[in-house]
């Protein structure tokens, strides 16, 4: 069975370069509001810690680092140090990649 011309044209080539990538903000930040008050220590801790992992892994899935095993400590502090966070610790980095993780 002959096969239609239109099926023989080549599909046309996308390119293969990265985009730029832009770590400006593209919409204003959301205002801050306060904590709840009465809850644990813990859990402000534990909160503030996924709040700043959530940034790194955002920050880091936009600047082209996709997968978490290429998501090294040294590259997650590199990262926080470019968006002006503190480094952070070896359990956020854990996280970090653990959040790069559920993404996929």
């Amino acid at each position: 069975m002959p096969v239609p011309a239109v099926a023989l044209k080549p599909m046309p080539v996308q390119p293969t370069t990265k985009r730029a990538v832009q770590l400006e903000m593209p919409c204003e930040p959301v205002a801050k509001r306060p904590l709840p008050p009465g809850r644990p220590r813990d859990w402000y801790v534990t909160h503030n810690r996924r709040l700043k992992a959530m940034r790194l892994a955002i920050a880091l899935l936009d600047s082209g680092v996709y997968l978490p095993d290429q998501a090294r400590n040294e590259t997650i502090r590199g990262m926080a140090n470019l968006i002006g966070v503190h480094a952070p610790s070896d359990t956020t980095c854990h996280m970090v990649r653990a959040f790069m993780r559920y993404n996929r």
